[in-house]
């Protein structure tokens, strides 16, 4: 199956409204933080727990997908920065 790629606005857009319409209730909640991989274009899914496993699984089948990456059950699949004090000397 050949693989369009796309924007990444197109890529979260399209992830989002897969897992909402068709992954979503089959995964929450007893999968809550575990990371999930879409293909974008299949719809087919996989959930790790961590995102490399997840995202390895969905290219192994599919080697050029487009693939949105999420944390199950949390708005953002990870936090930059956050929760990281000063350094101590």
């Amino acid at each position: 199956m050949a693989t369009t790629h796309y924007a990444p606005g197109e890529v979260v857009r399209r992830g989002q409204d897969l897992y909402e319409r068709n992954i979503r209730a089959r995964v929450e909640p007893e999968n809550k933080g575990k990371m999930l991989a879409i293909d974008v274009d299949s719809g087919e899914y996989s959930l790790a727990d961590d995102s490399l496993t997840a995202l390895d699984q969905i290219k192994a089948k599919s080697p050029d997908a487009s693939v949105y990456i999420l944390r199950v059950g949390f708005p953002t699949a990870v936090k930059i920065g956050a929760g990281r004090g000063p350094k101590s000397s």
